[in-house]
């Protein structure tokens, strides 16, 4: 069965925890030198941001790539995006990932278009997911790394989607085979002991 083996990579990876600012901070490092960190609501074990790094090909620590959260914006584009104000009417969408606990989200920020201009489908095959609408204005291809690394497959009927403030949101349900995993990968998480605030070195298992 392939569940097992994403989460068996998770428990041997070295994990260090940290309890901050109301988050549950786990930091891992997987054997191939791959580190992925992770931020949970320590109320609700919601997952807030994931985030993936590995080695440039000189061995250094590569960027961040923001898997699930707020992307972050380089230095100098934030204070240009606060020096320059752009028109209001020549935003560039903003796509990001949010989830739920019984759910994954995205979330495409200054999309005006209006609900029955979108259309997303599943594409099986390709394992992803693509936004088109009818205007020809915004097209988008995405796939859920969640399903690649539990090897399950896209289901069309999981998929849905609404429309309101500028603001395209897509929800695709979790499986039950992913939703298991989460949970008992959580129950792993919290026998972890956790620094609080910052207070000396990160506990490590």
């Amino acid at each position: 069965m392939a569940v097992p083996s994403w989460l068996e990579r998770l428990r041997s990876a070295s994990k260090t925890a940290l309890v901050q600012d109301g988050k549950r901070k786990i930091h891992y490092l997987f054997e191939d030198g791959k580190e992925m960190a992770e931020e949970y609501d320590v109320k609700t074990s919601q997952l807030v941001s994931r985030k993936w790094r590995e080695k440039n090909t000189l061995g250094g620590s590569g960027k961040w790539q923001v898997e699930v959260g707020e992307p972050t914006l380089p230095l100098l584009e934030a204070l240009e995006s606060e020096l320059i104000k752009e028109s209001s009417s020549n935003v560039c969408p903003v796509f990001m990932r949010k989830d739920t606990l019984s759910s994954f989200q995205w979330r495409i920020r200054n999309l005006p278009y209006p609900k029955e201009v979108y259309s997303i489908s599943v594409e099986k095959e390709q394992r992803c997911c693509v936004i088109r609408t009818t205007n020809k204005k915004y097209y988008k291809k995405f796939s859920i790394p969640d399903l690649d690394r539990y090897q399950l497959p896209l289901d069309a009927a999981a998929l849905s989607f609404t429309h309101a403030n500028n603001t395209l949101l897509i929800t695709y349900q979790k499986p039950k085979e992913i939703l298991a995993a989460e949970e008992q990968l959580q129950k792993e998480l919290k026998k972890i002991k956790a620094a609080n605030n910052g207070d000396g070195d990160c506990k490590t298992q």
